[in-house]
């Protein structure tokens, strides 16, 4: 992939054109004109001015405006000899911006970046052992190096080789300029290994071979189907789609696969199962990884040579040349929501581009979605079941600590019931899992003496505080600050005192009440990057943890084979506020929890911590009837018209003048269209009203099936002209509402 050189002049008075998407916010594409003689093909990425700047875009199909103005035309400065965009993906491309109401340039800079990775990097210098000259004089040092030379297998940088034969770099130098080494220069962001789809896998039970079987066919057909794996926790999905993926590799030698995980921190153990189950490393595209391997990813999966992509939700916009398999872990998590940006559902999005490009998609998860499981029983997907665990392991007994007949001590959060028993699990050897979905030592700072509950600067958010580092945190706009020893408004001394756990809290609690045992905390505060995750997730594995504290993360795809017993700190956490997927989600978060019990030889168990032992979702872990909630929470949202049953759309008014805010607001209530089977609820303040010095203020629209959501929002916002100073932002299928 080089850079072409510059086009030449248009020397024409009536030049050919074409239409250039640039990877901004802008309405559409524009038109410049190329020399006769150059025919840069849709998807092509091209280099033009706009202004006094010049940019990176997209050839884009489409015809230019009738009323053109040929002599106002500016010329495409230069064409890069990179693969173009596949009609396939331009076209997914404007799906999601007409889907989304983002703009289709927004759109195209999650596929195109920044455009940086256009630019092929310098080659690689790198030294081999080459012809030792006969009259060259071998000092000891040069002796080092050959030594170190004669053991590679491919060539290093001087500074590599020079390491190992411990000597300076000029040494190897000396002898790459005598001929003695043999300098070559090659591309930095090499090919990525060829995946061994022949390779076995693990050996599969009879349900998992009838899973994978069912799967592979419908992979064969080479065309779009929707399946849902849905398989209990422990059961062994992971295998069963592997043997897609291999499949979809086998039948077409040029394909490509994705497969979506939630979660970063799911991503090395995950990477190195793919490695020892296909022989290779695959393409892995995240936001741990640095802006050399994104580089080397992004180009890859634009030559097609990165048949295997493993990747968060944004590597559903990489530049596939062959994408023909999608798979989707862990379905239902919400983490597949972009809240920043343009706004996508990634799980939502991968069906569209699966369905657009007719090729199969594996929705995977114990806990499915509404949607997910509301398609399957009007026949949108095919469900393929697991329905016990891998190896004759059992699922966990679950049962409930009522907390208002078994509290716990004064000043503490842990009843004496899940006491006793990580007591017993720890006499045994085994290890316990504490969890509470919920970062940090304490979610509120407050003054004993007057009351003041400490918020980020201009911001309604409470201060979280984090004890490991002593300071107050903000989760939602990433301020901090030490904590201080004095109230900011009453400047009371050691007067703030902190409400309520997190998992700090709850950790400090463990190390007083079992200060022998061994004890880690798992949460993205702790545990921040993916070698921080996996050396963790090694250490339980190792057992060289008795008792983790964690949030969420460690609900997610970990396999723990010597965890027993889950202590849940607070079931009722999840089930406060208005959001209409409350239920589900405590339901999802609580089943994947308990399911990290007892996953091997051993049966596992899991205890609740709860004030409301009669809430529906909690009365329903304890009889495990998921279906029996599954069919309660739908004939909900049905009776109400809540998705799946009905659409729901959300806009957002932030900006710094209050007053106008609410202004703009007005204007948009006095403009709502007149429309069958629509509502508009609001304005009303947000729930975080102000943040980072902005009002926020909200509107919901709430849809049935049949109307167009899209349409409605477009003419009744293209009707009210919004300020400079404030700011409108569209969110389709919302999942949060702050």
């Amino acid at each position: 992939m080089t850079e072409a050189p510059s086009l030449p002049g248009i020397a024409s008075d009536h030049p050919q054109t074409v239409q250039v998407l640039l990877p901004l916010p802008l309405a559409g594409a524009y038109t410049y004109a190329v020399p006769d003689g150059v025919a840069p093909q849709p998807g092509s990425f091209v280099s033009v001015p706009l202004g006094p700047r010049e940019l990176r875009g997209v050839v884009w199909p489409g015809e230019p405006p009738a009323d053109l103005n040929e002599k106002k035309l500016k010329a495409v400065l230069q064409i890069y000899d990179v693969p173009p965009l596949t009609p396939e993906l331009m076209q997914f491309v404007d799906w999601v911006s007409g889907y989304t109401l983002f703009a289709p340039g927004a759109v195209l800079r999650m596929v195109m970046r920044s455009g940086a990775y256009l630019d092929a990097p310098r080659p690689q210098t790198g030294f081999m052992l080459g012809t030792l000259p006969e009259d060259l004089k071998l000092t000891p040092q040069r002796e080092k190096v050959m030594a170190a030379a004669r053991g590679l297998n491919s060539q290093v940088a001087a500074s590599e080789l020079a390491r190992r034969a411990g000597v300076s770099d000029a040494v190897v130098r000396s002898l790459a300029t005598s001929g003695a080494l043999q300098k070559l220069e090659t591309d930095p962001d090499q090919p990525f290994e060829e995946p061994d789809f022949r390779r076995k896998g693990h050996d599969l039970s009879a349900s998992q071979q009838a899973a994978a079987d069912t799967i592979r066919q419908q992979v064969a057909t080479k065309s779009y189907v929707g399946l849902l794996l849905d398989g209990v926790t422990g059961s062994g999905k992971t295998e069963v789609y592997l043997e897609a993926v291999a499949a979809a590799l086998q039948q077409d030698r040029t394909a490509q696969v994705l497969v979506l995980l939630p979660e970063i921190a799911l991503t090395m153990p995950f990477l190195k199962r793919l490695t020892q189950r296909f022989g290779a490393m695959p393409a892995h595209w995240h936001s741990d990884v640095g802006d050399a391997g994104r580089r080397r990813v992004w180009r890859r999966v634009a030559d097609g040579s990165a048949r295997l992509v493993v990747g968060a939700r944004s590597a559903l916009f990489l530049p596939f040349q062959n994408l023909r398999l999608i798979i989707v872990d862990e379905e239902h998590e919400g983490a597949y929501k972009q809240n920043e940006g343009v706004l996508y559902q990634a799980r939502d999005m991968a069906v569209a581009r699966a369905a657009q490009g007719n090729f199969p998609i594996v929705l995977a998860s114990a806990t499915p979605s509404l949607e997910t499981a509301v398609n399957v029983s009007l026949g949108r997907y095919t469900s393929v079941k697991l329905e016990s665990r891998f190896g004759g392991a059992s699922m966990p007994d679950v049962s409930l600590i009522d907390m208002r007949e078994h509290p716990p001590e004064r000043g503490e959060w842990l009843s004496p019931m899940l006491v006793d028993a990580v007591n017993e699990n720890t006499a045994k050897g085994d290890q316990s899992l504490l969890f509470l979905n919920r970062r940090g030592y304490a979610p509120l700072t407050i003054c004993r003496k007057c009351g003041e509950r400490l918020t980020a600067p201009d911001s309604d958010t409470w201060l979280v505080e984090h004890r490991f580092s002593n300071t107050l945190v903000c989760h939602h706009t990433g301020f901090s600050m030490p904590k201080p020893e004095r109230c900011p408004h009453c400047n009371s001394k050691d007067s703030l005192a902190a409400c309520g756990p997190g998992v700090e809290r709850i950790a400090e609690e463990a190390v007083a009440k079992w200060p022998e045992a061994r004890i880690a905390v798992f949460s993205s505060d702790t545990v921040q990057t993916n070698a921080a995750a996996q050396a963790l997730l090694e250490k339980m594995a190792a057992r060289e943890i008795d008792i983790l504290v964690a949030t969420q993360i460690a609900a997610k795809g970990h396999h723990f084979p010597h965890l027993t017993l889950v202590g849940v700190v607070d079931a009722d956490l999840g089930l406060a506020g208005g959001d209409l997927r409350a239920g589900e989600r405590t339901w999802q978060v609580l089943s994947q929890v308990a399911g990290r019990a007892g996953r091997a030889e051993k049966s596992g168990r899991a205890l609740l911590q709860t004030y409301q032992p009669e809430h529906p979702v909690i009365a329903g872990m304890v009889t495990g009837d998921r279906d029996a909630f599954m069919l309660a929470e739908q004939e909900g949202r049905e009776m109400l018209g809540f998705p799946p049953f009905g659409r729901l759309a959300a806009l957002l008014l932030t900006g710094e003048n209050e007053t106008q805010v609410n202004d703009v607001a007005r204007a948009l209530v006095q403009a709502v269209p007149q429309a069958q089977g629509v509502e508009v609820w609001g304005p009303a303040p947000a729930p975080l009203y102000r943040l980072r010095g902005s009002y926020r203020v909200r509107f919901l629209v709430k849809a049935t099936r049949d109307v167009s959501i899209q349409n409605f929002i477009r003419a009744w916002t293209g009707s009210v002209k919004i300020p400079s100073s404030a700011r409108q932002t569209i969110d389709i299928d919302p999942y949060y509402f702050l």
